[in-house]
C-alpha cells in the first residue's frame, strides 16, 4: 500500500471531503513515483491537481488559474 508523506497528510488535514476526493489520486500518484510534487489549481469550476516536475516530491503548491 502506498503511504502519503507527512507533508501531504498535513496538507489534506483541514480540507473538505470533496476537496480530498479531488486531489488525493494525484497525491497518491506522486507518492508512488516519488519524483515530483503536486500543483493544485483553483479555477472557476473548482480545483484540479496535477504532478509538477518543477516541484520536488513532497511539496504541494496551490495556484490560481
Amino acid at each position: 500500500m502506498i503511504e502519503l508523506p507527512a507533508s501531504y497528510k498535513e496538507y489534506l488535514a483541514d480540507k473538505s471531503q470533496h476537496f480530498v476526493d479531488t486531489v488525493r489520486p494525484v497525491l497518491m500518484q506522486s507518492a508512488a513515483e516519488k519524483l515530483h510534487g503536486v500543483r493544485v489549481v483553483n479555477n472557476p469550476t473548482g480545483h484540479q491537481a496535477h504532478l509538477d516536475d518543477t516541484l520536488p516530491f513532497g511539496v504541494v503548491l496551490e495556484d490560481i488559474d
